[in-house]
């Protein structure tokens, strides 16, 4: 996969990890757990990081193992609950996932995202 596609997907990470954020923003848990459409909005954010993080596995399996530090089978193992348990998708780890691992997801692909710009600047 070239680099500058795998910038672009990880912006599109980086988005999808800013929007889940945003939508419960203020909110408790309680009020998340009460908020079916701000549920299905965070729930789809998650469903594009996974598949986005699929994506990069499946055509860059060495980019991806070089930055272990961002968990892509977590990702990717999220994204299939989803995708394929949508009925039973457990709200306490959706809930979970967005309060504590995507703010130190955004961090990591912060990092990624400059060690890409600045290989993609010195080429």
């Amino acid at each position: 996969m070239t680099a500058p596609r795998i910038a672009t997907y990880i912006a599109q990470m980086q988005e999808s990890v800013y929007l889940a954020c945003s939508y419960i923003d203020g909110m408790t848990k309680i009020d998340f757990l009460a908020d079916k459409k701000t549920q299905q909005a965070v729930v789809l954010n998650l469903l594009v990081l996974g598949e986005t993080a699929t994506k990069i596995l499946q055509a860059d399996p060495e980019f991806a193992a070089a930055h272990n530090d961002i968990p892509w089978r977590s990702m990717k193992g999220m994204r299939n609950r989803i995708a394929h348990g949508y009925f039973d998708i457990n709200l306490d780890v959706v809930w979970d996932t967005t309060t504590t691992a995507l703010p130190e997801l955004t961090a990591s692909l912060v990092k990624l995202q400059i060690t890409l710009s600045n290989n993609t600047t010195a080429e």
